[in-house]
């Protein structure tokens, strides 16, 4: 199974979206990592055959996702960054709806949904109406549409939104066994998401991929650029203004430990910092620190 993206391009009339992306997905979990507007969504809906690309082709073992139609829709699961349902569907009528126009036959069709009910911990509210769902447990009802028809390449865009730090592990490890033999494409821009699972990540930026290799190789990439310092509290707000923190701690001695990006060290007696993705991520997108300040 291989999935190529030849020089896929999505203009609009005064924007470019996507712009001359190219790579080629094989079986397991890559991450697509990249900031709001960068073009994430864009690509993943040429993907999933919503958009046309404005020029470039999409290849699925070497035949043309256009040229494929049904076929390729039959490989596919796709969970959108927002879903519709009817409002007075319960779960699971919703599902059963999903499982029908995926051409599932109804034996399967309540098989798939029993099991997937039960992996994303929703059998007890299978009978309670969608609309009156938690954000996080609608977020789980997509997650089980997209995987009914049993997919060989799932388009996932921000699947944990709303999700509780408990639902994200759950859902990492779901999506480490689902991968096996199948191609698992994630959008986010929650770092943690894809940092353990990933066997690969691409990251975008202003519509281009500006980076991809694996969590390793890209971490190798911001070795020496992330440093720790320990400051007294009281020069917190000057230190803080001046570099681009990452994280800091409060210390029992009443000092605070600052873990920072830079080239080279700036506080005193700075020691380098073991890199994460998230240092590497943080570092090529600088104004998602600014607006944070």
């Amino acid at each position: 199974m291989e999935l190529k993206i030849q020089n896929i391009t999505k203009r609009y009339r005064d924007k470019t979206a996507v712009d001359d992306v190219s790579i080629t997905l094989t079986p397991g979990v890559w991450g697509l990592l990249g900031a709001n507007g960068a073009g994430k969504t864009t690509l993943m809906r040429m993907l999933a055959g919503i958009l046309r690309p404005s020029s470039g082709r999409i290849l699925c073992d070497g035949v043309e996702i256009g040229t494929l139609g049904a076929a390729y829709r039959e490989k596919l699961g796709y969970l959108p960054q927002e879903f519709g349902f009817y409002p007075e569907f319960t779960v699971q009528d919703y599902l059963e709806y999903m499982a029908a126009l995926k051409g599932l036959p109804r034996t399967e069709a309540a098989r798939q949904i029993n099991a997937l009910l039960e992996r994303v911990s929703l059998t007890e509210v299978r009978r309670k109406k969608i609309i009156k769902l938690s954000g996080g447990m609608k977020r789980r009802v997509g997650i089980a549409q997209a995987l009914l028809n049993d997919p060989e390449i799932l388009i996932l865009d921000e699947p944990t939104a709303g999700l509780d730090p408990g639902e994200r592990v759950r859902f990492r490890n779901l999506l480490s066994e689902f991968a096996q033999e199948r191609i698992v494409l994630i959008s986010t821009h929650i770092v943690s998401d894809v940092e353990y699972i990933a066997a690969e990540n691409a990251v975008m930026k202003a519509g281009k991929i500006i980076a991809q290799d694996t969590t390793e190789g890209l971490v190798k990439q911001i070795e020496a650029k992330v440093w720790q310092g320990n400051i007294p509290m009281e020069q917190l707000a000057r230190w803080e203004y001046r570099l681009r923190v990452v994280n800091l701690r409060n210390e029992p001695d009443g000092t605070v430990t600052l873990r920072y990006l830079a080239d080279a060290p700036q506080l005193p007696d700075s020691v380098p910092a073991q890199p994460r993705l998230e240092d590497l991520y943080l570092w090529l997108f600088p104004e998602e620190m600014e607006e944070a300040k």
